[in-house]
């Protein structure tokens, strides 16, 4: 079995900026510029996270200032308008809030975050209560991860796991979060698979095998004749 799955809760901010739902449109932007950040989560009176305020909410009041859109385009852009509008947090928060939780690993928080096209995600319990905020920069860390931390877990979890063969058999190095799989295993079948498992490893950046099978016995001439007895000199007599 592989090593333990770095989580969210390994790597998430836990000292975090939120909002109540009645915080006003000018206090938000100064709190955001205070905290230098480009969203904050909004929370109800028992903590639990209720909506997202980020800078593209803001803006909408200066997209549409000056702009005077005909009726299709305001039933097309009705929920644009309402936040130009929009004064407060809970009138400004997208709703419902993209959240993850704490045990959840760091490709699956990668996904959410690819998937809602966000930059950072609250953490919440399971009532809901904020625990944090993972950004994707959080999720990078395990990338500084150092170079035998990660061979250990190579050598220890899936080497040692997967090939029963003496322990220098096959060699593991990793430079920069590279690594170099050398050496000979008893079933190069298996080798495909371990590149995939090693590749998974938290903080490898990419894995290159140059794993070679057993070494091969010398094959032995076949006796063509069927049988090995020594020809007969020529013009010898027959019995």
């Amino acid at each position: 079995m592989q090593g333990a799955r770095y989580t969210v809760n390994d790597v998430m901010t836990r000292t975090v900026v939120a909002l109540a739902g009645g915080a006003m449109f000018k206090e938000i932007v100064r709190t955001m510029e205070e905290w230098g950040v480009s969203a904050m989560p909004v929370l109800d009176g028992d903590g639990r996270v209720i909506g997202v305020v980020s800078e593209a909410d803001l803006l909408r009041k200066e997209e549409f200032r000056d702009s005077d859109p005909d009726g299709r385009a305001e039933l097309r852009r009705l929920s644009e308008l309402a936040k130009a509008e929009a004064v407060t947090a809970e009138e400004l928060m997208s709703t419902p809030a993209v959240t993850v939780r704490p045990g959840i690993t760091l490709t699956q928080a990668a996904r959410v975050m690819a998937r809602h096209q966000v930059k950072r995600l609250p953490v919440v319990a399971d009532d809901g209560v904020l625990k944090g905020i993972v950004s994707r920069a959080d999720l990078l860390k395990i990338f500084l991860r150092s170079d035998e931390d990660i061979a250990e877990e190579i050598r220890r979890e899936i080497v040692a796991g997967r090939f029963p063969v003496p322990l220098d058999a096959v060699r593991v190095e990793v430079r920069d979060g590279v690594v170099t799989l050398t050496g000979r295993v008893p079933d190069t079948s298996l080798v495909p698979l371990a590149v995939r498992l090693v590749r998974s490893v938290e903080g490898v950046v990419d894995v290159h095998s140059a794993l070679a099978g057993p070494r091969r016995r010398p094959v032995l001439e076949p006796d063509l004749a069927g049988d090995r007895t020594p020809p007969r000199p020529p013009g010898a007599a027959t019995a």
